[in-house]
């Protein structure tokens, strides 16, 4: 396995139901829940950059319709405003 995939281990807790879910839903898919949450959490991250990358583009396009500048602001200055 290349160094850029490599694996780590961590440990995570669970509600009961949640873990037993899990379980179930692993056994399914005839993999660990130790995998099964490896994939979760992948497709989740993968969700999230797309999602990101479509409201930069939304916000570029946004900007040249109405000829508007954001002077060296960065997205992420944009999204933590917008948290307060």
């Amino acid at each position: 396995m290349s160094s850029t995939h490599r694996l780590r281990n961590v440990t995570v807790t669970l509600e009961e139901d949640v873990a037993q879910w899990a379980r179930i839903e692993a056994a399914r898919r005839d993999t660990s829940v130790s995998r099964l949450l490896g994939e979760l959490l992948k497709e989740r991250m993968s969700d999230q950059d797309g999602s990101a990358a479509e409201a930069v583009g939304r916000l570029a396009s946004f900007g040249k319709r109405h000829r508007l500048s954001l002077g060296g602001l960065k997205i992420k200055d944009l999204i933590n405003e917008g948290r307060r």
